[in-house]
């Protein structure tokens, strides 16, 4: 491994120049290629760094040690297991993929490869997930009774506008792939596999743009018993509204909330009490529409201390799997209202 671990990103849309933007910040990292098929986004692209409008030609030429893959839901698994197979660790952004089957492939390919995927679940990051995951590995909160999950957000007309994947069934997967992942990722990070789930999802406000639900409300039994109600929904009037999980346990009550599960919204524990924590100035905005925590220079790290310093893999390819299967599981139990 050289002294820097080089960089190369397929896809350079609003997420890819935010993986380029953390990789340039980054002492121990650099970018030396990105590949976009439109070559206007070359402007965005610093000097130094080659510039590909295809990534065939990019993985043939390129030196880099890890490709980024921010290219639409449905371009994942192919971009992936071209870079295992060009000899590249793979970071991939949410979802990992849109199937299982297609999670398998490219588990398949990095075992093959020996190389490392690198599943992008940055709001794990989030200090009071990682206040709340001590907790509940520590067993302090006792026995898990019910989970409430609530995902309130925004996407007017112009976030699908300007895309030619957002909001089909067939390149975006729907609401639960694109837009909650993540949250699904929190439920299963902190409380573990879910084992039955059954809901509603209907399309209210976006039939006009989209082929996928934008409302949605599950309710799920995890694999330790607890009860889980998952409710999601793009179309809060005019800006996000909320993404926040409660916890309901023997021994405490704990919501993480706000927009973007960045603050500790209140808490009644026997064992501890957490610290006072309200981030307000870290979501990923993109002008016209905000996203999860902006957490990506810790992505970014955490490729650098894998690497170099033998550290483990904070979202592994199996959990970005089973992640995958919680949202088709949760899909196929659910009736379109």
């Amino acid at each position: 491994m050289p002294d820097k671990i080089r960089f190369s990103i397929v896809g350079f849309g609003n997420i890819g120049r935010r993986h380029a933007g953390q990789i340039l910040q980054n002492t121990d990292t650099e970018l030396v290629a990105v590949c976009d098929i439109d070559p206007e986004v070359k402007v965005h692209v610093p000097t130094d760094a080659g510039f590909y409008t295809n990534l065939g030609e990019m993985l043939e030429r390129s030196t880099a040690d890890i490709l980024c893959v921010c290219t639409p839901n449905y371009l994942h698994e192919p971009h992936t297991i071209a870079g295992l197979h060009a000899g590249l660790h793979a970071v991939v952004e949410k979802p990992m993929a849109m199937s299982v089957a297609e999670c398998d492939r490219m588990i398949a390919a990095a075992n093959e490869t020996g190389k490392t995927i690198f599943a992008v679940k940055q709001n794990r990051y989030n200090p009071p997930v990682q206040e709340v995951k001590k907790l509940m590995a520590n067993h302090e909160l006792g026995a898990i009774f019910m989970v409430q999950v609530n995902c309130f957000w925004n996407r007017g007309d112009s976030y699908y506008a300007g895309s030619d994947w957002r909001g089909k069934k067939n390149k975006d997967g729907g609401c639960l792939f694109t837009q909650f992942s993540h949250f699904v990722d929190i439920l299963y990070y902190l409380n573990g596999p879910v084992k039955e789930a059954q809901g509603w999802i209907h399309n209210f406000a976006h039939t006009h743009n989209t082929e996928v639900e934008d409302t949605g409300s599950f309710v799920m039994k995890a694999a330790n018993g607890a009860i889980i109600n998952f409710n999601f929904t793009t179309c809060s009037y005019e800006r996000n509204m909320e993404g926040s999980i409660t916890i309901f346990a023997e021994k405490g009550t704990v919501k993480i909330g706000g927009q973007y599960l960045n603050t500790i919204e209140y808490q009644q524990l026997a064992a501890a009490t957490l610290p006072a924590i309200n981030i307000t100035a870290k979501a990923n905005d993109y002008g016209l529409y905000q996203g999860s925590m902006s957490n990506h220079d810790k992505v970014i790290q955490n490729v650098v201390d894998v690497l170099l310093h033998n550290q483990p893999v904070m979202t592994s390819a199996e959990e970005g799997r089973e992640v995958v299967r919680i949202i088709e599981q949760m899909y196929s139990g659910a009736i379109r209202a």
